[in-house]
């Protein structure tokens, strides 16, 4: 659903400014596509400069970076954001073949991917994992703009196709932004007996202020202080879990609000919300906390 909707946008976008263009100001055909390609950029540079004007006016306590840390974090987060938004989810199927699962494998991870993505946004950290010995699996969860409770069960569902074509009692889930409150809600409604260890990437566990302007139910959900967060912060997390925390998040702020109660709590490098799925030194953190483990009992 997301890949589809994020295609066709795009293709109306470049429309819309083609036409634009051509038709309203009478420039040639080269200057509109230059044009075009400028609206493009400039809207996603709008729409990061946004979450950092959130982050900033809402930041939690933070060592302070110097001007050129402070420069390659924004344009990295806007590289990676343009990357992930124009390039991969658009055609996710040239970037994400099907999971490669078999039976006997070492117990899955499986990825949950954030709010407004799909399963696409993983295509470089589930390769990196499989080299390292990894079996991944990885989901989409639809509609994107729905209560966070109704994208339990598809994760269920999921949890329970991957341990049937693995083999695998239980899986360790990792979640990023939105996803890790979806791994939360399951473990809630379901218990433990699938899940062996959760990871935490990003995620509002007490709530974002940019959830504030966001679309649909999930986005209400996220609020700080909503009702969703007080009822999922009665419920403990009862099986070993690490909760990776980005203290220069653009998405998710306060910052401190990705804490989770009871986790062991690993603070990542300078890093943008998006672009922290591109860097290998998150990657490099995941595999010290989860290294490939023995074949399933």
């Amino acid at each position: 659903m997301v890949p589809v909707s994020l295609f066709i946008w795009i293709a109306i976008e470049i429309a819309i400014y083609l036409a634009i263009g051509r038709h309203w100001l009478g420039a040639d055909w080269s200057t509109a596509i230059f044009g075009t390609a400028g609206g493009l950029l400039g809207l996603r540079a709008g729409i990061n400069g946004v979450t950092w004007l959130y982050a900033m006016n809402h930041a939690s306590p933070a060592a302070p970076l110097g001007f050129a840390r402070r420069f390659r974090l924004i344009v990295g987060e806007y590289l990676a954001f343009l990357f992930t938004f124009v390039a991969v989810l658009p055609f996710e199927r040239l970037w994400m073949p099907a999971d490669r699962l078999s039976p006997g494998a070492r117990r899955p991870l499986l990825l949950v991917h954030g709010y407004g993505c799909s399963r696409g946004v993983w295509w470089l950290l589930r390769r990196r994992l499989e080299v390292a010995g990894h079996t991944v699996a990885t989901v989409s969860l639809v509609p994107p703009y729905t209560s966070m409770g109704k994208l339990v069960p598809q994760l269920n569902r999921r949890i329970e196709e991957v341990c049937a074509a693995t083999g695998a009692k239980q899986v360790t889930l990792i979640g990023h932004s939105m996803g890790g409150l979806v791994c939360r809600s399951y473990l809630a409604r379901h218990g433990i007996a699938r899940v062996a260890q959760l990871f935490t990437l990003a995620t509002p566990h007490a709530g974002t202020e940019l959830a504030r302007i966001g679309f649909g139910q999930n986005a209400r959900e996220m609020e700080p202080d909503s009702l969703w967060l007080r009822d999922m912060a009665q419920e403990a997390v009862k099986i070993p879990a690490t909760g990776l925390r980005n203290a220069y998040d653009n998405y998710v702020m306060p910052q401190d609000n990705q804490r989770l109660p009871g986790a062991r709590d690993v603070e990542l490098p300078a890093l943008g919300h998006i672009a922290m799925l591109y860097d290998v030194r998150v990657f490099r953190l995941l595999l010290e906390h989860c290294p490939p483990p023995g074949p399933s009992a």
